[in-house]
């Protein structure tokens, strides 16, 4: 009779160690992204308060924000008054859609903010709303 010598099993092993790598890999990605990301658009800007906030349903929003000098972006991108005109009305034929909040710093002039609501209006956007903090 024949037998045939069994090799000695080996217990399975778990490596760990590629397993932290790639946590903490996907740690340092995640905390890099949300430290640069988040303040990435437009001026940093001193929100004035509100008792009563709104929500809008889910379109596609534009972003004016008003520096504290009087300064325009939309979207991130510098505009005079006259161009931020030119670019909302792109933006109106491009998505009809489309509603504008406008983000102005607490010490910006009135006038500005007026001046932002007449430029969207102009191109044809009527829903407008104005960003603020809760009190």
């Amino acid at each position: 009779m024949l037998l045939w010598e069994d090799e000695p099993r080996r217990k399975a092993r778990i490596e760990i160690i590629p397993m932290i790598d790639v946590m903490m890999f996907l740690l340092v990605f995640f905390v890099l992204i949300s430290l640069h990301v988040i303040p990435a658009l437009g001026f940093k800007t001193s929100l004035p308060g509100t008792s009563a906030p709104e929500r809008f349903e889910v379109r596609k929003h534009a972003l004016i924000s008003i520096s504290s000098v009087g300064a325009f972006q939309l979207d991130g991108a510098d505009h005079t008054l006259a161009s931020l005109k030119t670019a909302l009305a792109v933006l109106k034929r491009e998505n009809p859609e489309t509603d504008i909040v406008i983000n102005s710093d607490r010490e910006a002039s009135v006038q500005a903010m007026v001046d932002a609501m007449d430029a969207a209006k102009s191109a044809g956007i009527t829903a407008i709303a104005v960003a603020a903090n809760r009190k």
